[in-house]
């Protein structure tokens, strides 16, 4: 009887601590998040950038979404899934009454406006941007989607031209964000600056360059948001962020300088938070400028730079040197692959054999915003520009505003750049396909060899051959050296300690709906 009374008092305590813990999930409150640049738009479809995403994530859902801090696929806009046979038709049965912000009704022809947008050059929507995640993930326009057929209110369907191992994965992805029909029609080409979705948050006001703020959708069709306001501060210097941060004038902040990590972890009303790696930052060089034409050129440069010094003095050891363009966090990685280790002795050979025993000149551009894979741009570049004067090559530091330098880049005006990626869907084609494709590259790189074992790969349902063809893939990408990759970091993220419930998410982004504010 005794051991009775005593289990049936545990089973009470358990469920008080489950109850309190349910109800500590407060309503209410006002999340300021400050990050290093604004958006460049709020259309997800019409940019590729995080800073965009960021926002974007709060403002719409995706057919599928991502598990929190996974890259696992979940139910979303579309309740289940069925794909056939031989993998060319999925059909997806949609949530029934859920409405965008604008009142109007979502449904299966709601998706296939948007997705009609965005595959078909010639339709009347398909305006404001260059839509270039849809050709990333699907190849170009219309791409391997074929048709979008509506079979009834609440049932779509995809038929492929060719199978896509990862064509779920990429319905997740943020920028395939289901947008109201109604709004687009409605505001055209500034559509980017008045979104309407579905998502827990609507958009109240963005003022360019200061900050955008959002409002809790009273009408989600999963649970309100906790919060009742969002609002993303672009405040560019990391210090400076971080001084609000202590001051308590934001609430949370990326982009965390190397040197405050320590002073976050030992702060009380402060706390770290790590997004799992799955990125790379790089050094790009464009074959249309010589030398970089000069594959022994390229190799001197990969030679040249000590990437864990670079690691040791702007990433707070949290970060480690990349030998592949994608990180090791991603399945088929190939770890045989023997790094180009610091050499600059091998640099100088290299550059002799080249014909520019005596260096040469050019512009180096660096990022102008911090971001998870570089968060010091300048700082990392001066430091790459003084291992270069090592070799003999003078590099010129050059930047521009956050939004033309991701035009310029993409329209390969830059000789060389600094970027990153952070993948989008745990998938090795997010990484490979989308930045170094013959069809996608930044840098005038072309392999006809690679394309063929990229898009075999997309193909190709079984798995082990997968893996195969994305370790010749990164075999060709190391001999070629089209970059110098420089990091996988595991970036940080500072809160103040009130901030619960916060999952980062290796994708870079993720929804805040489930965040709440302690008092």
């Amino acid at each position: 009887m005794k051991k009775i009374i005593l289990t049936t008092f545990i089973l009470l305590v358990l469920m008080s601590v489950v109850v309190t813990g349910a109800m500590a999930q407060q309503q209410g409150g006002t999340l300021v998040f400050g990050r290093g640049g604004d958006s460049v738009g709020l259309d997800p479809i019409q940019v590729t950038d995080g800073e965009s995403f960021k926002v974007t994530q709060q403002i719409y859902d995706t057919l599928v979404d991502y598990t929190p801090g996974t890259t696992e696929v979940e139910p979303a806009l579309a309740t289940d899934w069925e794909v056939s046979d031989d993998g060319l038709t999925w059909t997806f049965h949609l949530r029934e009454g859920v409405q965008f912000h604008d009142g109007t009704p979502f449904n299966a022809e709601a998706v296939k406006f948007n997705f009609d947008r965005w595959r078909l050059e010639d339709n009347p929507y398909h305006i404001g941007g260059e839509f270039t995640y849809y050709s990333y993930m699907f190849q170009g326009f219309p791409g391997i989607i074929q048709e979008v057929n509506v079979v009834d209110d609440y049932t779509i369907e995809f038929v492929l031209s060719e199978k896509q191992a990862p064509f779920l994965n990429n319905l997740a992805m943020v920028p395939f964000g289901i947008a109201s029909p109604t709004a687009v029609k409605k505001y055209g080409e500034d559509y980017f600056k008045h979104p309407v979705g579905t998502g827990a948050y609507v958009l109240d006001e963005w003022r360019q360059g200061d900050r955008v703020i959002l409002k809790a959708n009273e009408n989600y069709w999963r649970e309100r948001a906790y919060l009742d306001e969002i609002v993303f501060r672009s405040i560019p210097d990391n210090s400076a962020r971080f001084m609000e941060l202590q001051s308590g004038t934001i609430d949370m902040m990326d982009g965390v300088s190397p040197e405050d990590v320590e002073s976050v972890n030992s702060n009380d009303q402060l706390q770290l938070s790590l997004r799992p790696s799955m990125n790379v930052g790089y050094f790009a060089m464009n074959f249309n400028f010589e030398p970089f034409d000069n594959v022994k050129v390229r190799k001197a440069f990969n030679y040249a730079i000590d990437k864990q010094a670079i690691i040791d003095a702007f990433y707070a050891g949290l970060a480690e040197p990349a030998k592949n363009p994608m990180p090791p966090s991603i399945w088929g990685y190939n770890d045989d692959i023997e790094a180009y280790d610091y050499n600059p002795e091998k640099a100088k050979e290299l550059l002799t054999e080249a014909g520019y025993e005596d260096g040469f000149e050019f512009d180096l551009w660096y990022l102008p915003v911090p971001r998870p894979y570089i968060p010091q741009g300048k700082f990392i570049a001066q430091a790459i520009q003084s291992y270069l004067s090592d070799i003999g090559v003078t590099a010129n530091l050059v930047t521009y505003d956050w939004s033309t330098y991701l035009d310029k880049t993409e329209h390969q005006e830059a000789p060389t750049y600094m970027l990153g990626w952070t993948g989008d869907n745990g998938d090795p084609d997010n990484f490979l396909y989308v930045l170094l494709d013959k069809t996608n590259s930044n840098n005038a790189y072309v392999s006809e060899e690679l394309h063929d074992i990229l898009v075999e790969a997309q193909k190709t349902m079984d798995h082990e051959k997968r893996v195969e063809l994305y370790n010749q893939a990164q075999e060709i990408i190391h001999e070629d050296a089209p970059w110098v990759p420089l990091v996988h970091s595991t970036p940080p993220i500072a809160l103040k300690s009130n901030v619960k419930n916060y999952i980062p998410n290796p994708t870079g982004t993720e929804k805040l709906h489930r965040v709440w504010l302690e008092n």
